[in-house]
């Protein structure tokens, strides 16, 4: 099989290639954002993802999120995996069918460099993002702030608000208030969430 990732390489060379393929990311959250964003990181070369949530595919994820009408009922991280290993069928999985707790964290991330937060609810988001910098001091957080409802996709955008934490999002929508989420802002905030974990892995962005 010729390289899967011939154009990769061709953008950012050899050496932060094989960085990529040598981390291991995790994503709180394997819903909408988080799921365009595993599918961009199983896609851009990186090694090991390990995926966590407690929630199972229902038929209203489907206009948002990476789910077939056929996996309805089934846990979304290994749903996911299912899906991930047909488009790189070199990724390293984990899959994590559990409610987090400040208690179960440091195991779940271990040997994470990078960890994802696409969770939907504030405290949830705030109880990952504040154990995760208290205690676990090697870790970089990208999590997502503000993707609902139907704003402008400019306002989308990812911004650096600690020595170890980028929030990716528009920072203010919440579907309480816009109503729902839509699959193309979801995605933007995906995009976001992929480029900005890739960029740090890379060496890009000053970490």
């Amino acid at each position: 099989m010729s390289d899967p990732f011939i154009r990769t390489r061709m953008l950012i060379g050899d050496e932060p290639l094989s960085r990529l393929a040598a981390a291991k990311v995790a994503v709180f959250g394997v819903g909408g954002v988080g799921g365009f964003c595993v599918e961009a990181l199983a896609r851009a070369g990186v090694g090991a993802l390990s995926l966590i949530d407690f929630d199972k595919v229902d038929l209203s994820n489907l206009n948002r999120q990476q789910y077939k009408a056929s996996q309805i009922g089934r846990e979304k991280p290994l749903a996911l995996a299912e899906n991930l290993r047909e488009i790189n069928p070199y990724l390293g999985l984990e899959c994590h069918t559990l409610r987090l707790t400040p208690e179960n964290i440091p195991a779940v991330l271990q040997g994470a460099d990078v960890i994802c937060e696409a969770f939907d609810k504030a405290e949830e988001k705030a109880m990952l993002v504040n154990t995760v910098l208290e205690r676990l001091p090697q870790v970089i957080v990208v999590a997502a702030s503000g993707m609902a409802g139907l704003g402008p996709g400019n306002a989308i955008r990812t911004e650096k608000v600690g020595k170890r934490l980028y929030l990716c999002g528009d920072g203010q929508s919440d579907v309480e208030e816009a109503g729902s989420l839509f699959a193309p802002r979801v995605m933007l905030c995906a995009g976001h969430q992929a480029l900005a974990v890739l960029r740090v892995l890379a060496g890009e962005l000053d970490v």
